[in-house]
């Protein structure tokens, strides 16, 4: 015997499939299916396991404050509020009136993008990466993180994240089933001693970590002697590193963010993703690319060809003005 349940939700007037039932519901109203016998709704063990989104709970206590008239400053989530450079924008426009760009792209990207992607770290970093092997475009750094991490970890395995973090270096783990162990990055603390002490205490040994500098939510920002250290590290107990160098540019007073690629020898154990969002205010043009390890390159290059086939073409050719524009 199936049971309707009501949940006063705005939507608009839509219609609402519902297991068994689909009709359209008026208004503020979506209708929740349940199984009379169960009395709960169903459980799923993978969202049981994800607490709220923390900018679902920002975005929702910011619309409160601004319906109430209140004038806010939002820090909560890192969207550009600038203009998309007009060059990115035109050849968008160019490209997307064209009509053979419009079919399903690659999952690994267009070629050209990844060549540009070489082209990008040697000009920025003085390092080369093989564009056949060492580099993936992705949808935004979000969905590659998610993407990798559901790839290469299972049940039982251990991650490493710094604690704070931002969360998709936390959840990305969860949802993968592995186990999650934070490191404490903040002042006083010796961080390196933690991560040894973590990596050495841990049962399995870790099998990845993920690090993110310029950090989110921090600001911590760390030299390239930081990542040598990390390398070095992550070697001597067969570690994966995963970094995050989305707010590359997002720097003072003339300071480089470092790149983990430029440690020689990273490749071995690392890999690194960057996005397009913060540095070309190209937040919702959902691009960006992880370069490093062939292995994980492949790994991640596997899984998004069952989920995915890449990011538009146009916004892929746009990308590469981008790059190409520096």
């Amino acid at each position: 015997m199936w049971t309707k349940r009501y949940q006063p939700i705005y939507l608009g007037r839509q219609a609402a499939s519902c297991g068994r039932v689909a009709r359209t519901v008026p208004g503020a109203y979506v209708c929740e299916i349940l199984m009379a016998e169960q009395g709960s709704p169903r459980r799923f063990a993978r969202i049981d396991r994800l607490p709220p989104y923390v900018f679902n709970i920002t975005a929702e206590l910011k619309m409160a404050a601004r319906r109430r008239g209140e004038d806010i400053i939002d820090l909560s989530m890192g969207n550009p509020d600038g203009a998309t450079p007009p060059h990115i924008v035109e050849k968008l426009v160019t490209v997307a009136q064209r009509e053979d760009t419009h079919g399903y792209s690659t999952s690994r990207g267009i070629p050209r993008l990844r060549r540009a992607i070489s082209n990008w770290y040697k000009k920025r970093y003085e390092v080369d990466i093989d564009p056949e092997s060492e580099a993936i475009v992705t949808i935004g750094s979000k969905e590659g993180l998610a993407h990798l991490m559901l790839a290469t970890l299972d049940q039982g395995d251990t991650v490493l994240v710094p604690n704070p973090s931002y969360p998709i270096h936390i959840y990305g783990a969860v949802i993968a089933g592995a186990q999650v162990r934070s490191v404490p990055l903040v002042p006083g603390v010796d961080f390196f001693a933690e991560l040894e002490k973590a990596i050495r205490g841990s049962i399995p040994k870790p099998k990845m970590m993920i690090l993110g500098f310029p950090s989110n939510p921090t600001a911590q920002c760390v030299e390239l002697d930081f990542f040598e250290r990390v390398v070095a590290l992550a070697k001597q107990y067969d570690v994966l590193v995963v970094h995050d160098l989305a707010y590359a540019d997002i720097v003072y007073d003339g300071w480089k963010a470092p790149s983990i690629m430029q440690v020689p020898g990273a490749k071995d154990i690392a890999v690194e993703f960057f996005t397009l969002s913060k540095s070309y205010n190209m937040a919702g043009w959902r691009i960006g690319f992880m370069v490093g390890n062939p292995e994980l390159v492949n790994a991640l290059g596997r899984i998004k060809s069952y989920h995915d086939y890449g990011t538009f073409t146009p916004l892929q050719v746009a990308a590469i003005a981008a790059l190409e524009g520096d």
